[in-house]
């Protein structure tokens, strides 16, 4: 029996990218059963809104999932936006599976992404954490996995125009990871995006899930360097993901300065690196 539990926290969120979110899930989910890689999972939403009208409507979304594609939902409420990794603990917190997947609500799976990862995971014991194949709603490609970054890169990929940035091209495509062949398996991945992260549910917990110095923004580069001590980061190609997220600076002043908040967070953590 091989069981898996999906963490997504949901802010004010977009209905209609939320509902193509869980039809694809509820899609992996039911291959995942026939291709035998799956026995059970369980959708836990943890809404951070803190508005009864979007909680009502999120559960109206469950119930059809539950009822249609006859899978385990869990709703939970939060008294105040606790922000992204605080909230996914709570549902890690509730998790008794063999696997835990980390997921955004803006986030659409191809039809074998699930199945494709749990087998990857199975055949791979040493694999802590694994990363997908991203690419971006106009189809192009996502990366997903990142380099540890040094401030000034960090500025310039994402405050600076985009003349300047086209100077500095060559920096910013070795953060990205660029020179990976997005067609193959790589492992050592440094850091990977908290829009998908698959872990072994035991190991997840042992790590303590993500850490609570973090409201927004890299929490998930945190946790990466953390999963380090306990096994690899691998990032498989058959696992296929759809992204509409945006970067900080599309989202107004206080999501850079929460940005900038966490990278300082972050840096006396693990380490500043300047250039």
């Amino acid at each position: 029996m091989t069981t898996l539990s999906i963490g997504i926290v949901t802010y004010r969120p977009d209905f209609r990218t939320l509902s193509q979110t869980i039809d694809t899930l509820n899609t992996c989910i039911n291959n995942s059963r026939k291709a035998g890689s799956l026995t059970d999972a369980c959708l836990i939403i943890v809404d951070n809104s803190t508005c009864k009208a979007v909680y009502n409507k999120i559960e109206q979304m469950l119930e059809l999932a539950q009822n249609h594609y006859q899978i385990t939902t869990r709703l939970l409420a939060t008294p105040r936006n606790l922000g992204y990794g605080t909230a996914q603990n709570l549902a890690l917190e509730i998790s008794t599976t063999d696997y835990h997947l980390v997921l955004n609500p803006d986030v659409l799976l191809d039809e074998n992404s699930l199945q494709n990862a749990v087998e990857f995971m199975q055949q791979h014991g040493d694999v802590a954490l694994l990363t997908p194949n991203g690419r971006s709603e106009q189809g192009n490609k996502e990366y997903l996995n990142k380099r540890y970054p040094d401030l000034i890169t960090l500025l310039l990929r994402g405050f600076a125009p985009q003349a300047l940035k086209n100077r500095f091209r060559r920096r910013i495509a070795q953060y990205e990871m660029w020179d990976l062949d997005p067609e193959k398996i790589h492992y050592g991945i440094p850091l990977a995006s908290g829009c998908f992260m698959l872990f072994r549910t035991p190991l997840l917990k042992k790590l303590r899930g993500f850490s609570e110095k973090y409201f927004l923004y890299f929490e998930d580069y945190d946790l990466s360097m953390r999963t380090h001590q306990y096994g690899d980061i691998a990032y498989v190609p058959d696992v296929r993901i759809l992204h509409y997220g945006g970067g900080a600076t599309k989202k107004g002043l206080k999501h850079i300065l929460l940005f900038m908040r966490s990278a300082i967070t972050f840096f006396n953590q693990h380490g500043w690196k300047w250039w």
